[in-house]
């Protein structure tokens, strides 16, 4: 394969009439881009071999393999699916366009070409892909920098953790420190159940004190969420209420691309579970997975009901806070139907030693 370097985007023409590909190259030259003309779908993947265009005018009528087929091929193929793809045809029904955007394609020109209008919108496009790959290697960066703090946190979690703890308290009012607190709880929770028979076997010291310190982040995932919709005062809209919930699945994702890199973590692997099935119910009425019983992960379960609990008696931009006796209350109507029953008879037990 020749090495072929450009300085300049270079933009893969793909039509097989002639007159076109000498039109559009005259016109990408003229706007200061390389034009690499083809004149099939097999050219076009030996081109983008020797060199990803970072953009593809793609014709829709050709033979053998049509701009459609092509551009499906294109988005299934990890190498490629992010080029942003131009359909070029003479078709103009709602349908053809309609089908050209589910396929992935970015933009439709028709038939005669614009000049003008042309230029314009491969300007736009190029643009709009510089600015999707500065953002991935911004996003690669920042996984890096976030990969380097969890190497750290595994041999000094809670100095690591503690400055996350308080960035994600400016979003649960920025004063009480819920997640501080939802974390030393657990911790207290997973001790009392380690005392008794059923779970003796099952939560290890090493289970305790990680415990403590991935509970700090169950809600690392509303940093992703407004600030208007967070600290809104009054009731929710149906909309708003699932944006919430979508904070399982930021967080979680977010972990899970860091455990990518240290699959050897258990810190992380435990933050996942929580962050991710918190909200989960025993009887599947949580989200976002809506599962049930013990195939909640055993973490979540524990921090599901300390997360409720520290909720219940603090208050909200919506709501004052209940009493010790009616959060209590609330979270015993709910054992066996939101809450692992057992984890709640052993709740019960230590209450009077939450640290309030």
């Amino acid at each position: 394969m020749d090495n072929i370097s450009y300085s300049s985007p270079n933009i893969l023409v793909v039509d097989d009439v002639s007159a076109n590909l000498v039109v559009l190259s005259e016109i990408i030259r003229n706007a200061g881009y390389i034009a690499r003309p083809v004149t099939n779908a097999n050219q076009a993947v030996s081109a983008i071999e020797a060199l990803t265009p970072n953009l593809i005018l793609l014709d829709v009528s050709m033979p053998e393999i049509n701009g459609f087929v092509f551009c499906a091929m294109l988005k299934k193929n990890a190498n490629t699916r992010d080029i942003p793809v131009i359909f070029i045809s003479a078709l103009n029904s709602q349908e053809d366009k309609i089908k050209g955007f589910q396929l992935g394609a970015v933009d439709y020109i028709s038939k005669p070409f614009e000049v003008e209008e042309v230029t314009l919108r491969i300007n736009t496009h190029l643009k709009m892909y510089k600015m999707q790959q500065e953002l991935e290697i911004y996003n690669k960066k920042l996984y890096k920098i976030i990969n380097d703090q969890i190497r750290k946190i595994y041999e000094e979690q809670k100095n690591v953790v503690q400055a996350l703890t308080i960035m994600c308290s400016l979003k649960d009012d920025g004063k009480t420190m819920h997640m501080e607190r939802v974390g030393k709880n657990s911790r207290l929770l997973a001790m009392s159940l380690q005392l008794s028979a059923k779970y003796r076997e099952i939560i290890s010291n090493s289970f305790v004190d990680t415990i403590e310190t991935a509970a700090c982040l169950h809600d690392i995932g509303k940093m992703a969420i407004s600030d208007a919709i967070i600290f809104k005062s009054g009731g929710l809209t149906v909309a708003e209420k699932e944006i919430i919930r979508t904070h399982t699945t930021f967080g979680a994702n977010i972990l899970e691309e860091i455990y990518s890199y240290n699959e050897n973590n258990e810190f992380i692997k435990m933050a996942i579970d929580i962050v991710k099935y918190h909200h989960e119910r025993w009887n599947g009425t949580g989200y976002p997975a809506g599962i049930s019983g013990t195939a909640i992960p055993l973490s979540a379960r524990i921090v599901s009901v300390i997360d409720v609990y520290d909720s219940l008696i603090s208050k909200k931009s919506y709501r004052p806070e209940y009493s010790h006796e009616m959060s209590m209350h609330i979270i015993n109507d709910g054992s066996g139907i939101l809450f692992d029953p057992d984890i709640v008879n052993v709740f019960n037990k230590i209450q009077s030693q939450l640290k309030k």
